[in-house]
């Protein structure tokens, strides 16, 4: 599997998937290449985030209307990747439909989904069951999914956290984003977040790096920013 045509070393575009004990991953190939990626819901940072991580005080659950009591949205995240934050909003009560529109990312992404299931029914944990439950994913392109959603199927709330192009040195980069950039590339944030806004119901969201310009040089209204991260709102009606 290869990708990047640009790269400036084909041997780092070279990307291998394995299936072992722990499931599906990625694998980098060439000297100097980084682990394993696989996602992975059900143990380890993702577990400790659900059971300590801050519940509806976090800066997520505050933007994308969740830490309003009995605000239950149906949610659209569009830029889904390993999924990580889709299922942080599950976890927080929305019902969560993750886009993914590149097969080999899907395929870790179901694979995730996949095992975590597996571990609730084998630890009987009702609580993670019930996230699982809460989340649909969809292997498409986003912009051609949403252009197929009547306006009755519109999402409460659209999520984005859109992929650009690393100003770091590759060497420097998160090993995940290394591997996005060569198989995805970036997104199309400017069609992205004109389709969004005419879909969502209550209100667009995007996850931005803390000193980053805003996406498409459109001004949300207003932004929640942490010490490496900011989320964007773009509000379109007072929420329930």
């Amino acid at each position: 599997m290869a990708s990047a045509q640009d790269a400036p070393d084909a041997a780092q575009e070279r990307l291998m998937l394995v299936v072992d004990d722990g499931g599906l991953s990625l694998q980098q190939l060439g000297p100097k290449a980084p682990g394993p990626v696989r996602c992975e819901f059900a143990l380890g940072a993702a577990r400790h985030r659900r059971l300590h991580g801050g519940g509806r005080g976090q800066d997520i659950a505050k933007a994308t209307g969740l830490s309003r009591s009995g605000f239950r949205p149906q949610l659209l995240d569009l830029t889904a990747g390993l999924g990580r934050d889709g299922f942080i909003l599950a976890s927080l009560g929305a019902q969560v439909t993750m886009i993914e529109r590149n097969p080999v990312i899907f395929a870790l992404l179901a694979d995730g989904l996949s095992r975590a299931c597996d571990t609730a029914e084998a630890e009987e944990d009702p609580a993670l069951a019930g996230i699982l439950q809460r989340i649909k994913t969809v292997c498409q392109d986003s912009v051609d999914y949403l252009k197929t959603l009547t306006d009755q199927q519109c999402p409460d709330v659209i999520y984005l956290d859109p992929m650009f192009p690393p100003r770091e040195k590759s060497s420097k980069v998160k090993k995940e984003m290394q591997i996005f950039h060569q198989l995805v590339g970036p997104d199309d944030t400017g069609e992205l977040l004109t389709a969004a806004l005419g879909k969502a119901r209550y209100r667009v969201v995007v996850k931005r790096p803390a000193h980053a310009p805003v996406l498409n040089g459109r001004e949300p209204g207003y932004s929640l920013k942490g010490k490496s991260t900011r989320f964007d709102i773009y509000p379109l009606q007072k929420l329930p």
